[in-house]
C-alpha cells in the first residue's frame, strides 16, 4: 500500500514540472502536423475527397472531409399496422448500429417535429454511390416507410459537436 502512496507523491510532482520551452511546442506542433499529413493520406489513399488549409486566425491546418448527408424522408408506404412499424423500427436501428460498427455512419438521428424529414445520417464513405447503397439498405426504406435524398457534405476532421 504504501508504493500507491509513493507513486501518487511521484506523479503529483511530475505533473507540476516547468513550462515547456519553446523548441518542445515546435516539436509538438510538427508532430500534429504530420499526424494530419498522415490522416490525409489515408484518406486519400482510400478514394476519400479531402482538401486543407491554415486558419489564419489559429494557424492550425484544417483537414476538410467529404462526407455525405442522407435525409430520410416520409415513404410513400407508410400504412404499416403499430406492429409492423415497431418491427421496421427495430430494423432501421439494427442496420444503423450496424453502420457506425462498421464505421460507415457518423451520426444520425430524427428531427423533433412531425415534418416531412424524419431524420439524417451523416454516411462517411469514399463515394456517394456507396452512401446511397447503404442508406437505401435500410429496413425502412426498402419497405417504402421511408426515402432517401442524399447530398455531399463537407466537416473538418477532428472537430465535434458543441
Amino acid at each position: 500500500m504504501k508504493w500507491m502512496y509513493y507513486l501518487l507523491i511521484i506523479s503529483i510532482f511530475t505533473a507540476c514540472g516547468e513550462p515547456k520551452l519553446d523548441r518542445e511546442i515546435d516539436n509538438q506542433v510538427e508532430y500534429v502536423s504530420k499526424t494530419m499529413l498522415d490522416i490525409k493520406k489515408e484518406l486519400v489513399d482510400r478514394g476519400y475527397e479531402v482538401f486543407d488549409y491554415v486558419d489564419e486566425e489559429t494557424k492550425d491546418t484544417v483537414l476538410m472531409q467529404q462526407y455525405f448527408i442522407a435525409f430520410l424522408k416520409s415513404g410513400a408506404n407508410r400504412s404499416q399496422s403499430i406492429q409492423e412499424a415497431d418491427s421496421l423500427q427495430s430494423l432501421h436501428l439494427a442496420h444503423l448500429q450496424k453502420m457506425y460498427e462498421l464505421g460507415y455512419a457518423d451520426i444520425s438521428g430524427p428531427f423533433g417535429d412531425n415534418g416531412e424529414i424524419r431524420g439524417i445520417t451523416i454516411y462517411n464513405t469514399p463515394n456517394l454511390e456507396m452512401a446511397d447503397s447503404l442508406a437505401n439498405n435500410d429496413p425502412m426504406v426498402k419497405a417504402g416507410r421511408l426515402v432517401i435524398e442524399i447530398h455531399p457534405w463537407w466537416a473538418a476532421k477532428g472537430y465535434s459537436l458543441r
